[in-house]
């Protein structure tokens, strides 16, 4: 019968087993979703772009002057800060990250006199803010890992119409940028006001932006800069989900590695402890088999004994008999 240790180290590796599974199906899993987020920003690749292009040649005519989305405040007193995580956990160091870098930069404007605002989007940045005392001005969950376009519209919609009203006077967009399977960096870029850089071109382009606009280029440019907003907050949601996948590919491959190496640990102290066993019980039986020996040889000896002392009794009694017949035939014989 196996030991109480080998029965609990067989317990463990069963354990171990079962959780190995787990985290190899979501490394597949995680692996087959990287391709397709990556897919998907390379589909949305060319909205942005166009988009830019036609923001950029409506600049070229005059448009832009006075867009509240383009224009910074005289003076920043509100900063909001828009949160991109995940929903789920087992993900490495992902959710950590960039939610750090978004408290530390939060950290550093409270310290220089201005209010903080905060949007969450994704359950562990709303939880890991409430827990620490922040402020949630408003929270988007359960599209991290798939977001859509939509998705994207509510919380730019959301920031945009605080942007507008004055509630907020910059808002700044924190995030995961994807590189590649093996490299994902943190920004901190700023969303709003939109990069006045995105209206600069170079002399060529300017020369090539010939267009008759209708109705006027700064009516079609009020129009478009939300949508570029979108397209911004989409791409930047695309990004994190790529990255967020792969941050959990590379979690669950270590951690499956990890449940490898821990078992072929376990198995070697489980073989070692039922050797172990095992001698021990050798020696028991070893142990038993002389004892029982002995206890025969001690009985031998003992029976041998007994023999020899009947026998030296026998002829005891023989002796005494025959000393008797042989007096009484010779007083029979005086």
């Amino acid at each position: 019968m196996a030991s109480g240790q080998e029965r609990v180290l067989r317990r463990r590796i069963k354990s171990v087993q079962s959780t190995k599974k787990i985290t190899k199906a979501m490394e597949l899993i995680s692996a087959s979703r990287i391709a397709k987020a990556q897919e998907r920003v390379a589909a949305a690749r060319p909205y942005s772009e166009r988009i830019t292009e036609v923001i950029r040649n409506l600049a070229a005519a005059g448009a832009g002057g006075d867009s509240p989305l383009l224009n910074p405040r005289p003076e920043v007193t509100t900063v909001a800060y828009v949160v991109v995580a995940a929903d789920r956990g087992l993900a490495g160091g992902y959710n950590s990250t960039v939610i750090r870098a978004a408290e530390r930069a939060m950290v550093a404007d409270q310290e220089a006199g201005r209010q903080t605002a905060l949007i969450t989007v994704g359950k562990k940045a709303t939880g890991y803010f409430r827990f620490r005392g922040w402020e949630i001005a408003e929270s988007f969950i359960g599209f991290s890992d798939d977001p859509s376009y939509e998705n994207a519209r509510s919380v730019a919609t959301y920031v945009a119409e605080r942007f507008e009203s004055g509630e907020f006077s910059e808002v700044h967009l924190a995030y995961t940028r994807f590189l590649s399977l093996g490299s994902q960096v943190v920004e901190l870029d700023q969303y709003m006001p939109l990069d006045s850089s995105t209206l600069e071109q170079s002399g060529d382009q300017a020369a090539s932006a010939d267009y008759e606009f209708e109705p006027s280029p700064s009516e079609i440019l009020d129009r478009l800069l939300p949508r570029y907003a979108e397209a911004k907050l989409y791409a930047s949601m695309l990004d994190a989900a790529a990255s967020e996948h792969a941050a959990r590919q590379r979690a669950m491959k270590s951690a499956t590695d990890n449940a490898e190496e821990m078992i072929i640990k376990l198995s070697r102290v489980m073989n070692r402890a039922r050797q172990d066993a095992i001698t021990t019980e050798i020696m028991e039986i070893v142990g038993g088999a002389e004892a029982l020996r002995q206890a025969q040889t001690d009985s031998s000896d003992l029976l041998i004994d007994e023999v020899n002392v009947s026998d030296i009794l026998n002829a005891g009694q023989a002796r005494i008999s025959a000393t008797r017949t042989d007096h009484f035939s010779s007083g029979e014989q005086s």
